[in-house]
Order: structure tokens, then sequence, then C-alpha cells
């Protein structure tokens, strides 16, 4: 007798899971762009990156670090402070796969100077890559990468620390920075009372030998198991860097007491704390009074991380959307096939290689800044309004690549989700977008004709584009009104948009065209896919974001 089936459904017209590719091939307008902006040679090495990170196994690492959030041990079980934050071990896995890339140092030599060559465009690839993946561990790979800058004030310190910080091995055991394979760095710059506004820190640090003790706390300090932390803190000559480590020299742990963790909307992975210092060792970084000078060169370098993170969390909800067009059907016909989706899909794709391009134009300008006095001004001015461009593009684009896949696009079990989630804090962190606006107007203020002389580069390399000569008169127009910080957020989006256009006509002069078309001849509409764009130009556009 034949036995019944009670099978329900058969699931089917669904598209299969977006892994084991090559994160660097695949994308087109990075392979372009990388070539375009010195990194050619390291095609090989970046492809080899790409299908590591494109992994099933990485995406799965990914996942779990997210759903295994970090957890705070502040005392053992005998009442003793303990302070460490345990993690779970894919979060140890991502961390290590970074370093041994070097995605946490490949920019400086051994002994902490600019590595120079291409090693700016290249390490921003991988990150670009890896933030396809997993974002959360990227925040102490970040500012690991970026303490070297300021340390550089410091040369007695980066010489005592370059030792353990260039290597690529990663290390997380609870242990003194000297006796590490590899250490990490983080920075607290925040106070519940300031918070943006770093000159009303009222943490004090107080002379004690050749080091200080400082005691205060910080609002938010991310990534608390780093081993050593760049911290501000009023020393009698004013606000002042202190290189604070998780050891003092005696081997004792040091006077750094966390009091939670913050429970934030994304960034997972990574462990954000409120912690206070009890009379903690640290070691002044530069001259005391000039803080904001020492970290600011840290600054720059974090900003630049969170403007190559949102163009990468970008490009990945491209890239799952348009995968998911191209295998589901609806009405009888694939997705990927429909005009109003292609509309929209190719639009969202002539603003993720317009990005792509400006980002890595923008780190080869960090790759020639120490010798190159017009690349050092094009780094000043457009840092700032790259990253509030970028940033502030990434919410609402994920948010549309959401609802490309539906209501898959917006369940835990995807990945679409959790970069949602992921996407606002790029904008915040390092200064919010009133904040670079106010950078810029600065830039523009302290070396105005430096900054003139960019505008004019920038007039140059879009010059027969459509909308980019009104554009360069509007930008200079309104920077020299009096009222200029009123109206800061419309130039500094114009010239974010008119130096995207430059970056793309760089590398694929067509899609510069109907880039500027779209955005500087006309404003663009709020939502994707409201453009008319060729038929021929959409397949191409389509085609270049994944093949």
């Amino acid at each position: 007798m034949t036995q019944p089936s009670f099978a329900t459904h058969e699931v089917f017209n669904q598209s299969p899971p977006f892994e084991d590719i090559d994160l660097f091939a695949v994308d087109r307008p990075l392979v372009e762009a990388v070539k375009a902006n010195g990194g050619a040679a390291a095609e090989r090495e970046l492809s080899e990156f790409g299908k590591h990170w494109g992994s099933a196994a990485m995406a799965d690492r990914g996942r779990v670090a997210n759903e295994n959030t970090p957890k705070l041990r502040t005392f053992d079980s005998k009442g003793n402070r303990r302070d460490q934050v345990e993690f779970h071990p894919a979060y140890h896995e991502l961390m290590a796969h970074s370093a041994h890339a070097g995605v946490h140092n490949s920019t400086w030599t051994a002994d902490g100077k600019p590595a120079g060559d291409a090693a700016e465009v290249i390490r921003a690839a991988k990150f670009y890559i890896a933030a396809q993946v997993e974002t959360g561990h990227l925040c102490p790979i970040t500012m690991t990468r970026a303490s070297v800058a300021a340390l550089a004030m410091q040369p007695d310190l980066l010489a005592k620390v370059m030792p353990v910080l260039s290597t690529k091995s990663y290390d997380p055991s609870f242990a003194p920075w000297w006796e590490k394979r590899g250490m990490t760095l983080g920075m607290g710059m925040t106070e519940k009372q300031g918070g943006t506004d770093v000159r009303a820190n009222m943490t004090r640090a107080v002379r004690d030998g050749d080091a200080y003790r400082i005691t205060g706390h910080k609002w938010f300090m991310s990534a608390p198991m780093c081993d050593a932390f760049l911290v501000l803190a009023q020393a009698d000559a004013g606000l002042t860097c202190f290189f604070m480590p998780r050891f003092a020299p005696d081997g004792s742990v040091n006077a750094i007491q966390f009091q939670r963790l913050k429970d934030k909307l994304g960034n997972r992975s990574n462990a954000s704390s409120e912690v206070e210092f009890v009379g903690a060792y640290a070691q002044a970084v530069g001259e005391e009074g000039k803080g904001i000078r020492t970290i600011i060169q840290m600054v720059q370098l974090t900003r630049q991380d969170c403007a190559i993170a949102s163009v990468g969390l970008m490009r990945s909800g491209l890239a799952h959307a348009l995968h998911h067009a191209r295998h589901r059907s609806v009405f009888q016909r694939h997705l990927a096939d429909q005009p109003l989706m292609q509309a929209v899909l190719s639009d969202m794709a002539l603003h993720v290689e317009a990005s792509t391009a400006l980002v890595m134009r923008l780190c080869r300008a960090f790759d020639r800044t120490p010798h190159d006095a017009a690349e050092a001004a094009y780094m000043r001015l457009l840092t700032p309004a790259i990253k509030y461009w970028t940033c502030k593009s990434a919410p609402p684009f994920l948010y549309e690549a959401m609802e490309c896949l539906g209501g898959n696009g917006y369940v835990e079990d995807g990945i679409l989700a959790r970069h949602y989630r992921e996407s606002p804090v790029n904008a915040i962190w390092e200064g919010s977008g009133n904040v670079m606006c106010l950078d810029v107007l600065r830039a523009l203020s302290r070396e105005p004709e430096a900054a003139m002389a960019v505008l004019q580069a920038l007039a140059a390399e879009t010059k027969g584009l459509p909308g980019a000569g009104d554009a360069v008169a509007f930008i200079g127009k309104t920077f020299r009104r009096a009222d200029g910080e009123r109206v800061a957020r419309l130039a500094v989006e114009k010239l974010a948009l008119l130096a995207a256009a430059a970056a793309l006509n760089g590398v694929s002069p067509h899609n510069a065209e109907l880039f500027a078309s779209t955005r500087l001849a006309a404003n663009h509409a709020s939502m994707y896919g409201a453009v008319e764009l060729d038929s021929a130009d959409v397949r191409a556009l389509l085609e270049r974001a994944l093949p």
C-alpha cells in the first residue's frame, strides 16, 4: 500500500545564497577604480582576498559574531575587579583574518612611516570587501591603523610599539602589549557632558614622574579589549592626548574600569563601553595642550574608513539585490528583466560605482599627501565632504536594497537587515553630518587658496560633464556667503557629488556623464529608479555591477 505524502509544499523560486564568490573580481567598478588609482599590481592579492572573504565560511563567521554579542565581566566570582569583555570565537577569527591580510597596518612601514606607492588604495579595497561581510570587527582594525598617525607625534613611544603593532598577528590574550605577538589600539574622546565638543572634557591628567595619572570617564569607548587607548584629558596646559595601556609598566592591570556595554542598534559584534579611569597610568602623546591637533591625525584616517565601509555596505546591498532579482520570477518574468526593477537597480549601481571611484580617489590622495601639496589639500578639504555624502547615503540605499528582496530582505536570517542596522553608525562616528560640514568650512577658512585650487582642479576634471560648471559656480558662491554655515549642507553635498563625478570620469567617462546628468544637471529624486536611462546603459551598468 502506498504511503500518503504529507509534504506541504516544494521550495522553489528562491535565490541561492550569495556566497563562495570572489568579491573583488565580480566587482568591475572596484577593479577599475583600484587600477585607476595605482593599485593594479595588487590585483592577484586582492582577488585572493576577495575569494576568501566571499566564502560561505566567512559569511557564517559574520553572522555568528553578531548573534553572539560581547559580554562584560566586571568582577570575578570572589568580587575582584576583572574588567574584561568576552567575545565569541567567530569575532576573534574575523579579527585574525583581517590582521593576517594587514588591514590594520599595511599602510605603514615597520618603523611607522607611510608605506607609499598605492598602499592606501590596496588596503582600502580590502577594507571595502571585508565590510561587505562583517563591519563590527573593523572598528578596532581601523583604530589600530589610524593610531600610528597620532603616535608619530611622540617618536620615542612609536618606536616602542611598532615592533608589536607592525606584525600580521592577532593576539587576543589579556596581557601587557609588550609581551604579545600583535596588538590593537582604540581611542576614547567623548564624555557625557560634551560629546562632539571634546574641549568640554573634564577628565583630568596629573603628572606622576615621567608619566601621568588620569581620573575621569569616557561615555563611548569602543573595542575595550584593545591593548591600549589614545584618550583625551585635561593636563595643566590644556587638553592633551595620552597613550593609556591596559597594563601599567610594572605588569599590573591598569585602573580602567568598565561600567557597562552599550546596547546599540547595530555594530553588535563590536563592544562599545562606558568607562571610568581611577588614576589610570598614561603617557603623553605630543605636546601638552595640543591634544586635538595630535589626535586629529588619527581622526582623518578613521573618517576615511567610515566612508570606505559605507560604500562597502552599499556595494553588498546592491550585489544581494541584483543577485536576487536575477533568480526570482514574479508574474512569469525574472525581476531583473522587468523595466521598473531595472531602473531601480541601475540607478543604485550608478550610485555605488561613483561612490567606489570617489573613495579610491580619496585613498590615492592619502597615498600622495606626504610629497604632493595638491593631494594634501584634496585630502583635507574632501575627507569630511566624502564622509558626509557616502555615510549619509548608506541607510536609505540599504533600505532600497532590502525592498528589492521583499520580506526576505527584512528578516534577520539574511544579511541586509544587519547591514541596514549597521549603516547609520558611520555617519555618527567620528563626527556627524553637521560636524563634517563645519570641518569643510574650517578647511576653507584656514587654507582658502588651497581649497579653491582643489575646486578649480575638480572643475577641470569635470569640464564638459552635464551640470558640472553650474555646480562649481554654486559651490564657490555658497562658500563665499557670509551665512555660509546655514547653507553648508547644500554646498558640501554638491562638492561631494562634483568630486564623485570627477573620480568616476577617471575610471569610466561614459558613466561619469550618466552620473553628472542625473545628479548634477538635475536634482536626483529621493527614490532610486526615478531617473530615465537608456536601455543599453541600464544593461551595461548592471553587467558591470555583477557579471
